[in-house]
Parts: C-alpha cells; structure tokens; sequence
C-alpha cells in the first residue's frame, strides 16, 4: 500500500522573526498577538483595524512623523523604541502642541530574536505612558537578512496646539535670550562609544527623553516663547543656524555658557568633533524674550530633563542668518552647520 506524500506542518514557534511573520496569516496574528498587544494594548489598537477613529478638542492640530534606523539599537541609556516615541513626542511638543496619539511602523529583518523585539516595544510602552500619549494603530513588515539592520521604525503623532502659543522659527527678535535645557552631546557620543571598534571607558549614556511635560510648564508661565527646536541631528549647531537663517536674525553664543560634560568632552576631542555638532535627542533650544529668561530657567530647572538649562547666548542685529561664538579668549568664531554626516544613524 502506497502512502501519499504530506506536507508537514510548519513549525509555529519561533525565538526569531520569520518571513512568515509579515505574510498577514496566523504568524503575523501570533506575533501581534505575542509581543505587541501586551504592551501596547489600549481602546483605540485593540479594535485591530486598519485606522483608529478618535474625536480631538476643538482647536488647531499638528502631525509629524520621523523614521528611525538607529546603529546599534540598543545603547547605553535606551534602545530604538524609546527613542522613536521621545523623538515624535518632542517634534510635536516643540510647536506648541500637546502630543495626544501616536502611530508606529515596523520593518523587521528575519532572524531578529523575538526577545529583542519585545524589549524594545516593552520600552515604547514605557515612553508612551510616561509622555502621556497612546500609541494607536501601527504596521509590521518582514524583509530578509540583510535587506534591514534588525529593525526599523517609523512613527507618526498628532497632538493639539495650545490657542495661546505661536512659536516658530521665524520668530526670533532682537534682544531675544536663547536658552538651552543641558549639557550638549550626550546622546550621539552615546551612539559612538558602542560602534564597532571603539572602546571609550566613560559612563556617557544617551539623554534621550519626553520633553512635552518640561514644554507645557514653561508655556503655562511663559506662553510668548518665541521659537522652540530640539537640537536632534547636526546638533545645536544645525538647530541655531535654521533659526537665524529662517528669521534673518544673527545669533551670537557664549563658549563658556554652553553646558557640555566632560567625558562628553573628551570622547569628542578624541574623535576631533566639535560638541555642539553632536546629536540630541532630549534637550530644547528656545528664544524668549530677554525680561522672561529668568522664570523659563526657573520652570525648566525644576524639571531632572531641565535642571542644568542655561542662557548661552541672545538674538542681535550683527551678521543676520549666522551664528557666531564668543570664546574664552575674547575672539569671535562662527558656528556652521557642519559639512557632512559626522555620526551616521544616530536616531
């Protein structure tokens, strides 16, 4: 007697992702259902449709999105999922804007060990709650080894703009004071001492956090803050040069002012790179006008994301659309926007 040939069963327990994972059958229900629904579960993604419907208050919204392929993805001080919460929480934050619901989409490689995975959306759970925002639909999909490092992801948030507030970019005005939230360079040396093939011994740790709550207090005291950024890629250097370029305004800053720590300093004259080049990923820039500096720093301080804010420098009529440094030695030099990609993949 002959025996037709079977098709075996395919395996349904995996410690890694699978292409099967992102083929929208039952591995894709299973990994749902495995690593993102106990972390991520709320009202609005637990209907498992293609959109989540939601009423917002009546009032003028704003949208962001940003996409994060971080190298390595996990760093000392965070991973990948906390920071692509932080970081859309903040875009939002920094317009004026009380972040209210987010989106996230995932590109993960195969192979990718599913206890990686669960550490990271374990930690985009953390970061929503503790930035008050809900993370509301999302996406998954696998590519194979090698098309992607480990995983990628894309997050997207809404949020509404207070009536009362009206920053931009375009809003600095001469005699405004520019104050910065901390010490400078954190996060990207952060990223730096964990690539392959460098060994700095130092305790630096990425400064990746939600600003929204820190930005709301200082708006409830100070709500004619002018312009707000925060200092992600290109550092505080990219960040002050779009605001002086896009209000025509110079911007002069004071070395010494500049709070930056000192295995910071080190790691970055070791490498040769200037600290204000350096990526963040939870410090704010902002202008205000001179007479409100003191209750910001005030408001900022009380906060552990503030506590070291300080004024580095003010808006004048000299050199509009440039930045420029006054030194420790009395001289004056001007802070560009640096010329290429000093560390690639720092968010």
């Amino acid at each position: 007697m002959s025996i037709a040939p079977a098709c075996p069963l395919p395996i349904q327990q995996h410690e890694t992702v699978q292409m099967a994972h992102g083929a929208g059958g039952r591995f894709s229900q299973a990994l749902m259902q495995r690593i993102f629904m106990p972390h991520l579960s709320n009202a609005f993604l637990d209907q498992l449709d293609d959109q989540a419907k939601f009423d917002i208050p009546a009032g003028r919204a704003a949208f962001t999105t940003d996409t994060y392929v971080v190298s390595p993805v996990f760093f000392p001080g965070g991973n990948i999922g906390e920071l692509a919460v932080n970081g859309t929480v903040n875009d939002l934050a920094v317009g004026g804007a009380r972040p209210l619901y987010l989106s996230a989409g995932f590109v993960l490689e195969e192979g990718l060990p599913l206890q990686e995975l669960e550490i990271i959306v374990r930690s985009m759970a953390e970061a929503a709650r503790k930035a008050g925002v809900m993370i509301v639909t999302g996406d998954t999909k696998v590519v194979g080894r090698g098309q992607c490092d480990k995983l990628f992801i894309n997050t997207s948030g809404i949020g509404i703009v207070r009536r009362d507030v009206s920053v931009s970019c375009r809003n600095l005005r001469h005699g405004d004071s520019i104050i910065l939230s901390g010490s400078v360079g954190d996060h990207g040396m952060a990223i730096m001492t964990t690539r392959e093939g460098l060994s700095f011994q130092s305790g630096i740790t990425s400064d990746s956090a939600p600003l929204n709550a820190m930005i709301e207090a200082v708006l409830e005291a100070v709500p004619a803050v002018h312009a707000m950024r925060d200092p992600t890629r290109g550092g505080v250097a990219a960040t002050l040069n779009e605001l002086a370029v896009s209000s025509s305004a110079g911007i002069e800053i004071h070395e010494g002012t500049v709070p930056v720590r000192d295995d910071v300093r080190g790691a970055c004259e070791l490498l040769g790179i200037d600290p204000l080049h350096v990526a963040n990923e939870g410090k704010l820039v902002l202008s205000v006008a001179a007479e409100d500096a003191s209750k910001v720093l005030e408001v900022m301080r009380a906060f552990d994301c503030g506590r070291d804010a300080a004024v580095i420098g003010s808006v004048v009529a000299d050199h509009p659309g440039m930045v420029v440094m006054r030194t420790a030695f009395g001289s004056r030099r001007v802070i560009d926007l640096p010329l290429g990609e000093q560390l690639p993949r720092i968010c």
